[in-house]
């Protein structure tokens, strides 16, 4: 087994769990996001990602990438996985520890937030092993850093620490890697007190193309404007502040 997943029922937690190869991406692990997926798809719950003994993932693995024919490109087998991943009705968090290399720094950047540890080093490699970065960073990279510094990192292949990732909002956090899974669930506490609904549209508002706004928050929030939970929330927060 690739991928452990631990479910409760608000979230689940999916550790990529190939610690002898650094949790290298393979097909089983690809095979395995796809049935996550098609879990949290027809159960909507928050997912946090994480890595175990200390590794987020090393990148894909290496060994089945060299094997792989341009009929395999044309598949887009990590990318497809990685676009599942990304378009999950609920919020994604990826907690990285360690390496977080090609396909898993791809993976990573499918999430909706990402934290990290002193200890992570993040970026895409490929270009070094006569590849691209083709699992998703050469466009979703510069939505996250910009195009400059997407450009920086994926041409010349070099690595982010810890700090450079938080500084160029790659992570929007560090934490010491006991803390780290801790934290991936604080946030995930948040985004459970919230209505699942609400949730949900504002995530798909969020990753609506430009040419879709303001029209896609208009008939999101009318759907919203509707909902019996609307009116309980914003009654007891009347009633709450009533009582102050």
């Amino acid at each position: 087994m690739t991928l452990r997943i631990e479910e409760q029922d608000d979230r689940v937690v999916a550790t990529l769990d190939r610690p002898e190869k650094r949790n290298a991406i393979d097909q089983e692990t690809i095979d395995a996001l796809h049935v996550l997926c098609a879990l949290l798809e027809e159960r909507p719950r928050v997912l946090i990602l994480t890595g175990s003994d200390g590794v987020f993932a090393a990148g894909a693995d290496i060994a089945q990438l060299r094997e792989r024919t341009p009929d395999d490109a044309r598949r887009g087998i990590n990318a497809t996985a990685f676009i599942r991943v990304s378009e999950l009705p609920m919020p994604v968090i990826a907690a990285l520890d360690g390496w977080a290399l090609g396909g898993g720094a791809e993976l990573a950047y499918a999430a909706d937030i990402r934290i990290g540890t002193p200890a992570l080093r993040i970026g895409n490699p490929e270009t070094g092993l006569g590849i691209l970065a083709a699992a998703g960073a050469t466009w979703r990279l510069p939505e996250i850093v910009g195009q400059a510094r997407a450009s920086e990192l994926l041409l010349t292949g070099r690595l982010l620490d810890a700090d450079e990732a938080l500084a160029w909002g790659l992570v929007s956090a560090l934490h010491p890697s006991a803390d780290l899974l801790d934290a991936a669930h604080a946030i995930a506490d948040r985004i459970c007190a919230n209505d699942p609904l609400a949730t949900r549209h504002t995530k798909r508002a969020l990753r609506a193309p430009r040419a879709e706004h303001p029209a896609i928050e208009f008939e999101l929030q009318a759907e919203l404007f509707a909902s019996p939970e609307k009116h309980r929330r914003m009654t007891d927060f009347l009633e709450r502040r009533a009582r102050r």
